[in-house]
């Protein structure tokens, strides 16, 4: 079971799994119901949480009934507790929504909610991240999750968010990162996808960022902070969860 589970969570891509949950989630939920794990995204409690990972399996890593990760349950956590994101009057810009996030974001009444990405068929704008197509000073909330992974000149793409958000506004750019590299390791003669993945984590991610992408942030004018919020949380809520507490939240802002 466990290997099944593996070659599906691995085979199968992330948004046609988060489209199948949906249809399932009914029976997902009555298989996996339990009191050992919580997922705030959906409010719901299970027995257990799936493993994932590329590589090394993760233990407890997926929710059954939203598909999130470590890294969404620890933002659904800060939007919830740190921000007035789900009361506040906001217009918000959201670079390849994550589809679970997606759909919870535009039924909010609190929102001017605008998707946009550059192949996504669900996204309200077409949009390239290198040439956005919004004017200066437009949004209150930027977010834009393991996106500049993808791109190599990843600090046009970080300009032009700062270009168009609001001064005051703030964001969250959350990418994968390497804890333990001081320096961002990067080699863009690197293009075979075998190879990517074997250097990078991922056929399609041409760098793994270290502790300097705060400064690269910074250098386009973000104030950028180093955010281990998981590690607000107790052992057991982190548990409870399904945390990673060495994960960290890049919370960006644009000064006024």
């Amino acid at each position: 079971m466990k290997k099944l589970a593996k070659f599906l969570l691995n085979s199968i891509p992330r948004p046609a799994l988060i489209q199948l949950s949906i249809l399932a989630r009914p029976v997902i939920y009555q298989i996996f119901k339990g009191n050992n794990f919580y997922d705030p995204i959906d409010g719901r409690s299970y027995r257990r949480f799936l493993p994932y990972g590329y590589g090394k399996q993760r233990a407890n890593a997926l929710s059954p009934g939203t598909l999130s990760l470590e890294r969404h349950r620890q933002m659904w956590l800060y939007l919830q507790n740190e921000t007035q994101f789900f009361t506040e009057k906001l217009k918000v810009l959201h670079i390849a929504p994550e589809q679970e996030f997606l759909r919870r974001f535009k039924k909010m009444d609190n929102l001017d909610y605008t998707s946009a990405d550059l192949f996504s068929p669900i996204v309200d704008v077409k949009a390239d991240i290198l040439d956005l197509p919004f004017a200066d000073n437009s949004f209150d909330v930027i977010i834009c999750n393991h996106v500049l992974e993808h791109i190599v000149d990843d600090k046009k793409a970080m300009s032009e968010l700062y270009r168009v958000m609001k001064p005051g506004g703030w964001g969250i750019l959350q990418v994968p990162m390497k804890n333990s590299l001081e320096k961002t390791y990067e080699d863009f003669t690197i293009t075979d996808p075998k190879e990517r993945q074997k250097h990078f984590g991922q056929y399609d991610h041409v760098r793994w960022y270290g502790m300097d992408y705060f400064d690269r942030l910074r250098s386009v004018g973000f104030q950028a902070e180093i955010n281990f919020y998981s590690q607000k949380f107790s052992e057991s809520d982190t548990k409870k969860f399904g945390l990673n507490r060495n994960e960290i939240l890049p919370v960006v802002s644009k000064p006024v």
